[in-house]
């Protein structure tokens, strides 16, 4: 089915968005800087595919799941859409792997025994 692999690829960014969304990891955080390490990424990941296209490394294989328009020889439309879709998945997963980090340091660091207002 064409389309397939693109419309995977949307729905899973959706779904990033949500999780973003409802802890306020990266983009719902920081906008900008997100648009920015997407940007930057997905562009550092495309050179990195036309220096692997260029050696013959990198190929586009068949398959009924792409839609079938190619922005390059062997690079598919749904390519740079998969690589921010990595970035994203990236900068939310480093998001929420700090949180959980930073509030273990706080409970460790939080003396022990100790109550609001009372002695230890």
């Amino acid at each position: 089915m064409p389309g397939l692999y693109l419309l995977t690829l949307l729905i899973s960014i959706a779904g990033i968005a949500v999780i973003d969304r409802r802890f306020t990891l990266a983009a719902w955080r920081t906008p900008g800087r997100t648009a920015a390490a997407i940007a930057i990424g997905t562009v550092f990941f495309l050179a990195w595919d036309a220096v692997g296209i260029t050696a013959g490394v990198f190929l586009k294989g068949d398959s009924a799941a792409l839609l079938g328009v190619d922005l390059a020889p062997h690079l598919p439309l749904e390519e740079p859409i998969f690589l921010a879709f990595l970035c994203y998945l990236t900068l939310v997963v480093h998001a929420g792997a700090m949180r959980i980090a930073s509030a273990r340091r706080r409970r460790l660091d939080a003396p022990a025994g100790r109550t609001s207002g009372g002695r230890a």
